[in-house]
């Protein structure tokens, strides 16, 4: 069995279907395959968190300023794709709340003092499980369950193989693995860059209590909201794969969370995901070397909050556009 898309994404996860629902929202036919089950855009808590991560990363005034443009075109993304965006901002209850406050205004954020802490109106959420429903969903693409065996392209058009022995082909992919190993058939430069991301476990936890109905973060630890309870996370375990969750990490985060909330509550199910990384921080989005071939890869614990950023400069440059100015930080071949 074989089809023809206009464009074939390789991975479910939020960059994957950020970049098809864009790609397919601009007019194009495009195909997803992916596996399916749970992977590590689903194990999140959906934050967009310019603010906080810029204060919790110490990035400099320039960095803070690109997260806040990345975060700043959800609006018409979430519109256009019938997302629900939440925008109750969020609280920080670390030490020292008045210098928080002090930083995140040199930042170019808002942040006032709060009883517990500091409230910022500057970092948003999303529900990751219902935006990944919704987005896969999208008029226009197609998702069909497979795990992809080999790649194989010229200068025309690419072959994708499943290893059920479907085959689609396209003029373009776009690779949204993840942290997965390289995919058979990739050119050497390409496969190189795939496996130099350095995977990143992390587990998060659902309690079943009732939260302040905003994301609150401190040192270490977050509470997000989500349908019956909260969840509280999460760790970040350089180099690991696995996938079986930690009861004790488990147990020392549910406490952490719980006592930030000053509340008891019971613990859920605990679930692990492993997010990809390349030296920056920062993605890998958009060509790669080899005509046709597009990556969305390793958002490190960005990904909901990089987006639709990602997935713009990967269909400009698929429809041979200009890059915008902030795709030269992601630019695949930055480290070459």
């Amino acid at each position: 069995m074989a089809s023809s898309p206009d464009v074939i994404v390789i991975g479910a996860g939020v960059l994957g279907l950020c970049t098809a629902a864009e790609l397919a929202g601009r007019g194009h036919a495009v195909t997803v395959v992916d596996p399916g089950g749970p992977n590590a855009s689903s194990v999140a808590a959906g934050m967009l968190a310019p603010a906080l991560e810029s204060l919790l990363e110490d990035l400099t005034p320039e960095q803070a300023g690109f997260l806040k443009r990345a975060r700043d075109l959800w609006p018409a993304f979430a519109k256009a794709h019938g997302l629900t965006l939440h925008r109750e901002g969020a609280e920080w209850r670390g030490p020292d709340a008045a210098a928080a406050i002090e930083r995140l205004r040199e930042l170019g954020f808002e942040a006032r003092a709060t009883r517990t802490g500091l409230l910022t109106p500057d970092d948003w959420r999303i529900d990751p499980g219902a935006a990944l429903t919704v987005l896969s969903r999208t008029p226009g693409l197609s998702t069909v369950r497979a795990r992809v065996a080999r790649l194989a392209g010229d200068a025309r058009r690419w072959r994708v193989e499943a290893e059920d022995g479907r085959t689609w082909f396209a003029p373009s992919i776009v690779l949204a693995t993840g942290a997965a190993p390289a995919t058979p058939g990739l050119p050497p430069m390409v496969a190189g860059l795939v496996e130099s991301i350095q995977p990143i476990r992390g587990q998060l936890t659902q309690v079943m209590v009732e939260g302040p109905g905003r994301v609150v973060r401190a040192p270490g630890v977050y509470v997000a909201p989500v349908a019956g309870g909260v969840v509280v996370g999460a760790t970040m375990e350089p180099g690991r794969r696995d996938l079986d969750p930690d009861p004790e990490e488990a147990r020392i985060k549910v406490a952490a969370g719980l006592a930030l909330l000053g509340v008891e509550g019971e613990a859920g199910a605990t679930r692990v995901g492993v997010r990809g990384a390349v030296a920056d921080g920062l993605p890998l989005a958009g060509a790669s070397g080899p005509p046709g071939l597009f990556l969305a890869l390793a958002p490190r614990r960005n990904g909901w909050l990089l987006g639709p950023l990602v997935a713009a400069i990967v269909a400009d440059g698929i429809e041979g556009h200009p890059a915008i100015a902030d795709a030269a930080a992601l630019d695949p071949l930055r480290f070459g």
